[in-house]
């Protein structure tokens, strides 16, 4: 039988997601951050901020940031000291990043263009893995999670930041409404693409839940794991360490 993965609300063959999220993300790349600020008014700015506390970057570390095509959070770490490496599956993605590295005088970057599920790094090359808002996109997240524990060093740490179920009474009803029928029209208003945001907003939906997505992170062999939800659960930075 032929294994199937979601694509926002449909199941498509597996094999074909990585292509049709690829051209999802060549879609928005260009108008990716000015979309973050208009659908979340800006609080995404402050939930990368709150990420990058908890990583907790220190100079000279080797950091791994997948998913982080423009930059959001390997500027934050950068600028801490830490020796960060950009991984992400999309090229245009991590072209977007380059030049707004460039135009912010950002040095030191390393950018790579990386498949999560089967990354080509040497085991245990990394401090710290780090993916905001890319993992729900990938599609066997379980290969995804364990090539991120192979690539750690032993004591490296694990930092996921991601978008859940919202657990708060009535900020889910009114969240739900905003995101399926305003988003896609904030998306068709400002990127020309109504199609690619439906789709972010459905991925959302399909993704595993905090509890379920924790459970994963164990299963991919690591340790002391820990959950964070904002905004009840919206929004929640997932963490574990390889002992």
């Amino acid at each position: 039988m032929t294994e199937n993965a979601s694509f926002g609300y449909a199941d498509i063959p597996a094999a074909e997601k990585a292509a049709r999220v690829g051209a999802v993300f060549s879609s928005v790349a260009r108008n990716y951050d000015v979309m973050n600020d208009a659908m979340s008014f800006g609080a995404h700015r402050l939930w990368k901020d709150t990420f990058v506390r908890r990583i907790k970057p220190r100079s000279g570390e080797a950091i791994l940031d997948m998913a982080g095509g423009t930059g959001d959070i390997a500027f934050r770490m950068a600028a801490r000291g830490a020796n960060v490496t950009v991984s992400d599956i999309n090229a245009d993605m991590l072209a977007v990043g380059r030049d707004r590295a460039e135009k912010r005088h950002i040095d030191g970057l390393t950018w790579l263009v990386q498949n999560a599920e089967s990354l080509d790094y040497a085991d245990r090359q990394f401090d710290a893995y780090t993916i905001a808002f890319g993992i729900r996109n990938v599609t066997h997240i379980d290969k995804a999670l364990a090539e991120a524990h192979r690539v750690l060093k032993r004591g490296g740490r694990f930092f996921c930041l991601e978008f859940s179920q919202t657990l708060w009474p009535g900020f889910a009803e009114v969240y739900d409404a905003y995101s399926h029928h305003l988003v896609p029209k904030i998306g068709k208003w400002i990127a020309k693409d109504e199609a690619s945001y439906r789709y972010l907003i459905e991925s959302i939906r399909r993704f595993p839940d905090m509890p379920a997505f924790e459970g994963m992170i164990r299963a991919a062999g690591f340790a002391q794991t820990k959950v964070e939800p904002m905004l009840g659960g919206l929004v929640a930075i997932h963490s574990g360490w390889k002992v």
